[in-house]
């Protein structure tokens, strides 16, 4: 059974239309889907799941608890050395969900960095991600760096200065631009 990652921007609290087609088809495929247990657009997705009585879902979460499981799924308990409450303590369910999947569903609202840095997670396993821009109301898929650029082209000046101190992305960029590079 195929496995869909589907997260996004904290600052997201409702799903719009296009992205509720998406996981409805998700739904109707059988696929598993891996959410996490944030608020914003991970909780809006639980909701959703709920209100639709979905069994095939797994909730990932740092820690023993999570902070949101509305439909008592499955829960993944991600345990990491980093102090709770701390980006780095978070990111590791999310890095478990990348690797766990077999395919990425992101709603972006074209800030977030933990949304930027899952869809970096799906490409660094050679994995695609859909990334819903919210803000332009439409899809970006997400296979290689020339997507990825095209990605970030939606980011303001600050916003990408901001992602670019926390995940280094100038360097992730040139890292994949390198990897493909060297495929041919």
């Amino acid at each position: 059974m195929h496995k869909v990652f589907i997260s996004g921007s904290m600052k997201i609290k409702s799903l719009d239309e296009n992205v509720l087609k998406r996981i409805n088809n998700i739904i109707d495929s059988h696929y598993q889907i891996l959410v996490g247990d944030a608020n914003g657009v991970d909780s809006s997705i639980q909701e959703y799941l709920n209100k639709k009585n979905s069994k095939s879902v797994t909730v990932y979460c740092s820690g023993s608890k999570p902070r949101n499981n509305i439909g008592h799924w499955l829960i993944e308990n991600i345990y990491t050395d980093s102090s709770p409450g701390t980006r780095a303590y978070f990111t590791a369910k999310d890095i478990k969900m990348a690797e766990d999947c077999d395919y990425g569903l992101m709603v972006w609202d074209t800030r977030s960095t933990g949304t930027l840095s899952n869809a970096l997670e799906l490409l660094k396993r050679k994995k695609i991600a859909l990334v819903y821009i919210n803000k332009a109301k439409e899809f970006l898929k997400i296979k290689e760096t020339k997507d990825l650029e095209k990605l970030i082209s939606y980011m303001s000046e600050s916003a990408f200065s901001k992602a670019n101190e926390k995940l280094k992305l100038k360097d992730k960029v040139e890292s994949f631009k390198h990897e493909q590079e060297h495929l041919f």
